[in-house]
């Protein structure tokens, strides 16, 4: 009889097995336990911030510069001061940042939840910084139009506080702040410099077929009449906790399994970054009723904001064509709730061709992210530290840009990036100019998708006279402060975080068990089989849960089509069959173009007058306009400022005058072109040396992203006759000078058809112009 030894029988696969399971399964219970101990924390930190008078997750110092309780009309927000961390050195004359806070039913701060942020980036840059927040809790009777007006009151405190700033506070709105921030300006043009919009909605109606569920809400809800239900119920108060279940509906694989089994799965490392988030996700603030029916019949389903259509108190109607200040839009394709259609259709529903764009006098900045998520887009580290830091960075050069469409472009500098010392962060920025040809082609509704919207919002109509006249009297009687506070209370969002806190006696000896846990902590080795089937069953789980959400969404799309593309509701609510366009368009402006009309007018004859900088600007437009695509570099920005530095400072022009300065000039050569350059002697000095001197700026200038291309050389050469004074000895009599050459025929190029007093942008007979 023989006999196995311990290491013999520990190498029998039976045992190797046994051993496995063991391990995973002592590992797999105290993640259990840790887990449960981290949705205790949550609880915890849930109870903690639902008890503070003034909660938010911002992880910068602050003071208390006006608080809107103040105003002659109240409201519950206020406006903070960032104290700039130790080691940040503010610039007084740099523009200030303003950052405003989404009140889409989470709680304040998510602008500034981490150091790499919009405010960190902003501090980093030595800009200084603003904060607007809210309380949980409303004003009773406020409303959106008195949120806008603290906000203009905010503004101007802003502006009072910083004389010295070289341009307009720079304002940055993220998702819902973005819209509440753009009605602002259309109602205060003068106030804002650059508006950022991060992953803000203003085209609510838009989208693409197969992609974006969410738009279809309002119609598969009857409207807004639930709406005024949940204010009802709330005694005149919205819980903010009904959007954040909005929220978390998209994408049930994420909110039912993914959250929570990747803390689960890494109960080591995740916690700290899982209860930062949740600290912020977990407790809803609330509204007024009216505040919250005012979204949702004149945003979420009537869309009106881009067609001009919301008229304040006091008569006056907001136009977004009244922002003067540039308006940069950062969307996502990887966004679910606020898709690039979202973020960009609204300039479609505004501007018929790029021309009127143009006129108008408009500057539009876009940039489309391939992947980050909504949330994402102001709260990511990654994002933050590029797209963030970059737009912060090149923010003045994003004023001064001439009127028009422009995508912005970031590049990874390296050691072949020219003059990489011009650079001021790790990517290279910069602007290609776009048509609005570019934003159609990201897809939109067809004719027949828009009348089906133009029928929910019918249809919502007549839902919301019914509920008002019928149902709302009798569910008011049945409603006060009690049975309001504990619907809240009782809220499928609230209850799964208060349930785990310590207040459940059950749940309060977790705390025990998992300090004992972390002393004998035993992780399960990478390599073990059962750890791998875990992943795996994960992994099938998720994928489900996707499944389940595609077809739930395409049994909603297909619902929706189904019933508001019915030709007899279509009837029933007053749509006829030979209805075109179901589309709102912001209307023609008499007064507006009568003005445009003057200003063009006044423009033109002065095409001869201006001096060295109007010279220096127009000649490097003119290069610009020879670039194709490729507009502006922020390269050629910074030699500027180098240049405006060597300057002394009572020649140093402002950036205000300086932006004036280049949007006449732009309109100019819009306007003729030949004309324009030819005229170019008249504005230079007499003096030689200062002629020199103008040119050795515009090569600089030039030069500053690497050698121009033949074509480019072609009009800087023709530049540097003009502003010499030159006769153009190299060009023989009869013979066309080789900067006109510009069609396959070598014919000249033909002079720019725009009408900038026609700032309807429609040609004869009403038709409109070309987008590219």
């Amino acid at each position: 009889m023989t006999t196995t030894s311990a290491a013999g029988v520990s190498g029998w696969p039976g045992i190797q097995a046994l051993q496995h399971a063991f391990d995973y399964w002592v590992d797999a219970w105290q993640r259990s336990v840790l887990f449960l101990d981290v949705l205790r924390q949550r609880g915890n930190n849930f109870a903690e911030y639902s008890a503070a008078q003034v909660p938010n997750v911002l992880q910068f110092q602050f003071e208390l510069v006006m608080g809107g309780r103040e105003l002659p009309r109240p409201v519950n927000y206020g406006l903070v001061r960032i104290v700039p961390p130790e080691g940040v050195t503010i610039d007084p004359r740099k523009r200030p940042f303003v950052v405003f806070d989404p009140r889409a039913g989470h709680g304040p701060g998510i602008g500034g939840m981490k150091h790499d942020s919009e405010i960190g980036v902003a501090l980093k840059a030595g800009h200084p910084c603003y904060f607007v927040g809210f309380v949980p809790e409303p004003v009773p009777g406020q409303t959106v139009e008195d949120v806008c007006r603290a906000e203009a009151q905010f503004l101007r405190k802003v502006i009072e506080l910083h004389p010295e700033a070289e341009g307009k506070p720079c304002l940055i709105g993220n998702c819902q702040a973005g819209w509440q921030v753009m009605m602002m300006s259309a109602a205060n043009p003068d106030l804002p410099g650059p508006i950022m919009l991060a992953g803000s909605p203003l085209s609510y109606w838009a989208g693409v077929r197969g992609k974006n569920p969410m738009r279809y809400t309002g119609g598969l809800l009857g409207g807004t009449w639930l709406t005024s239900l949940s204010g009802d119920l709330g005694n005149g108060i919205f819980d903010g906790a009904f959007l954040v279940q909005n929220f978390e509906y998209l994408n049930p694989a994420n909110t039912y399994w993914d959250k929570s089994y990747n803390v689960y799965a890494n109960i080591d490392t995740e916690p700290p970054r899982y209860l930062e988030f949740e600290k912020w996700w977990s407790s809803p603030v609330l509204m007024n009723a009216k505040e919250m029916q005012f979204i949702t019949d004149q945003l979420f389903v009537g869309n009106k904001l881009a067609a001009g259509e919301i008229v304040l108190s006091d008569g006056m109607r907001l136009d977004l064509r009244n922002i003067k200040s540039p308006i940069i839009v950062f969307c996502s394709w990887g966004d679910n709730i606020t898709p690039p259609q979202q973020a960009l259709g609204w300039v479609l529903d505004l501007y018929d061709n790029d021309d009127e764009l143009a006129a108008s006098g408009q500057t539009i900045v876009y940039t489309l992210h391939d992947t980050i998520g909504h949330l994402g887009i102001f709260v990511s580290a990654k994002v933050a530290t590029k797209e963030h830091e970059e737009f912060a960075n090149a923010m003045d050069l994003i004023d001064v840009l001439p009127p028009g469409l422009y995508e912005a472009v970031f590049t990874q500098k390296d050691p072949n990036t020219v003059n990489p010392g011009l650079v001021l962060g790790d990517y290279v920025v910069r602007f290609v100019a776009r048509s609005l040809g570019h934003l159609r082609a990201l897809g939109g509704n067809s004719v027949e998708d828009d009348v089906r919207f133009a029928t929910v919002e019918r249809v919502s109509e007549i839902n919301q006279g019914f509920y008002r006249t019928f149902a709302s009297p009798m569910v008011c009687a049945l409603s006060n402060d009690l049975t309001a506070e504990w619907l809240r209370w009782m809220h499928p969002h609230r209850l799964s975080y208060a349930i785990y806190s310590d207040r459940n006696p059950f749940i309060r000896p977790i705390a025990r068990i998992a300090e004992a846990v972390r002393q004998s902590r035993r992780q399960v080795d990478g390599e073990n089989p059962f750890l791998a089937f875990q992943e795996a069953m994960s992994k099938q789980i998720s994928e489900m849960l996707d499944r389940y959400r595609e077809v739930r969404d395409q049994m909603s799309e297909a619902i929706f089509m189904t019933v508001y593309g019915s030709p007899a509701l279509q009837a029933a609510v007053g749509l006829r069959s030979d209805q075109t366009t179901a589309v709102r368009r912001v209307g023609r402006d008499a007064m507006r173009e009568a003005a445009a009309r003057k200003a063009t007018a006044e423009l033109e004859r002065r095409i001869g007058e201006g001096g060295m900088r109007e010279a220096v600007v127009r000649a490097l437009l003119y290069l610009g306009r020879g670039r194709q695509q490729l507009f502006a570099d922020e390269r050629g920005f910074a030699v500027l400022r180098q240049i405006r530095a060597e300057t002394p400072k009572d020649q140093q022009v402002s950036i205000a005058a300086f932006k004036q300065i280049v949007h006449d000039q732009h309109l100019l050569l819009r306007l003729d072109e030949e004309r324009a350059i030819a005229a170019l002697p008249k504005l230079v000095p007499d003096d030689a040396e200062e002629r020199e001197r103008m040119l050795k700026i515009i090569r600089r200038v030039a030069t500053a992203t690497g050698e121009l291309p033949d074509d480019l050389k072609l009009r800087l050469a023709r530049i540097e006759v003009l502003i010499r004074r030159a006769p153009l000895a190299s060009v023989k009599a009869g013979e066309q000078a080789p900067w006109k050459v510009a069609s396959s025929e070598g014919a000249p190029a033909p002079r720019p058809q725009l009408v900038i007093a026609e700032a309807g942008g429609r040609g004869p007979e009403g038709q409109s112009g070309s987008d590219d």
